[in-house]
């Protein structure tokens, strides 16, 4: 997509566009939310209520209610541009809800229109923290988490264990980042460089630099760390139910 493409406010339009950019950096992102989908069905049936965690542009929210029409999802977030597109994707959808939060805020679950939820469902977000907040903020979930219900998380998770297959498929996965750029897929900087130049989006993208920076500084542990924190936080079980060679899903049920 180019800058023609997406002119005006089509949140549609923006909505596509940042799908595409967060598939040049990870190719298998439609099957890892099929997965998540695949799991929510599973464990807590067709009609959940959902907390979109870190919510961005509402990508999980949108594949949910595809799939599950008589669903609900509260999306929460921080970033006034991503919310902005959010929000103007699901405008007219009763079934949807956003609120601005910032998850390392100790009383941010108070904005939740919520206390409990089937589901809480994440990806490619968590790792912006480091992980001591990411451990507080699993406890902070598993509150909100009816029993019986999941969370899921799908985000790099990187095994420091194996450095050499870590380099071999970072050297592929780069190769086809940049042949697909060559081909003019937007990375993330330019894909912002566009929301810059948008008459609604620029306000909000420039306080989006503003809280954030061009990147936040977090930690990418392993599954197992994961898993381990998640079992601290109160969940009763917890483990990987998807992995590509770069990135994983964990799952834990309350």
């Amino acid at each position: 997509m180019t800058e023609t493409d997406i002119t005006g406010t089509d949140w549609h339009a923006w909505q596509q566009s940042w799908d595409r950019q967060q598939e040049w950096y990870m190719p298998d992102r439609e099957e890892r939310f099929r997965v998540m989908l695949d799991m929510v069905e599973a464990c807590v049936g067709r009609t959940p209520r959902v907390l979109d965690l870190a919510c961005g542009t509402g990508s999980i929210t949108a594949r949910l209610l595809a799939r599950f029409p008589e669903a609900t999802s509260v999306g929460v977030d921080l970033d006034p541009a991503l919310l902005a597109i959010a929000r103007g994707t699901f405008e007219d959808d009763p079934r949807t809800a956003f609120v601005t939060a910032d998850l390392k805020d100790p009383r941010w679950t108070e904005a939740l229109p919520h206390t409990s939820y089937d589901a809480v469902l994440t990806a490619t977000a968590l790792h912006w923290l480091h992980t001591e907040p990411l451990a507080t903020l699993y406890g902070q979930l598993a509150g909100l988490v009816r029993d019986g219900g999941v969370l899921m998380n799908a985000d790099h998770m990187i095994d420091q264990t194996t450095p050499r297959i870590n380099a071999a498929e970072r050297a592929v996965r780069h190769a086809a980042m940049d042949s697909a750029k060559a081909e003019g897929a937007l990375d993330w900087a330019a894909w912002w460089e566009l929301a810059a130049k948008d008459p609604v989006l620029a306000e909000p993208t420039a306080r989006r630099f503003e809280i954030y920076g061009e990147h936040a500084d977090g930690d990418t542990p392993s599954v197992a760390w994961h898993v381990e924190a998640l079992l601290g936080a109160g969940f009763g079980e917890a483990r990987a139910v998807w992995a590509s060679p770069s990135d994983a899903m964990v799952l834990a049920l309350r």
